[in-house]
């Protein structure tokens, strides 16, 4: 069995030792001590590796944490992998509706920016 110290894995997934502190105090990491040292399994390297792909996929950590107490080890983990579709679906949804957002603002900032263009150009036409 594979042993990671703290920095091992902070410098592994790019973190910083006090994020990999703060997802064991959530509950995500569960690493044993030796003394005063962080004793992190591979076990704890993948829920690591699955925080961080979450993260990129826009998942919470509280999503995360979902996803990874789905998985077993000695399963074919269809639950967890239905839930992961579920999961990015309404995420895609939600990166849809952004998408539309953003478009509904660009028109109303093209407005606005069309309205200020016409009234500067009536007062300057009012000034000669």
């Amino acid at each position: 069995m594979a042993r990671y110290t703290i920095r091992d894995l902070a410098e592994e997934f790019d973190v910083t030792t006090r994020t990999m502190r703060f997802y064991e105090t959530e509950g995500l990491l569960h690493p044993k001590r030796e003394g005063q040292t962080r004793i992190y399994s591979d076990k704890d390297r993948i829920h690591l590796k699955l925080i961080i792909r979450g993260k990129r996929l826009g998942f919470s950590l509280a999503e995360s944490k979902e996803l990874i107490q789905l998985y077993d080890p000695k399963g074919a983990n269809q639950i967890q992998l239905s839930r992961l579709l579920e999961k990015i679906a309404e995420r895609r949804r939600s990166l849809m509706q952004q998408i539309e957002d953003i478009r509904v603002m660009q028109l109303e900032l093209d407005d606005a920016e069309r309205r200020c263009q016409e009234a500067l150009s009536l007062l300057n036409n009012q000034d000669h």
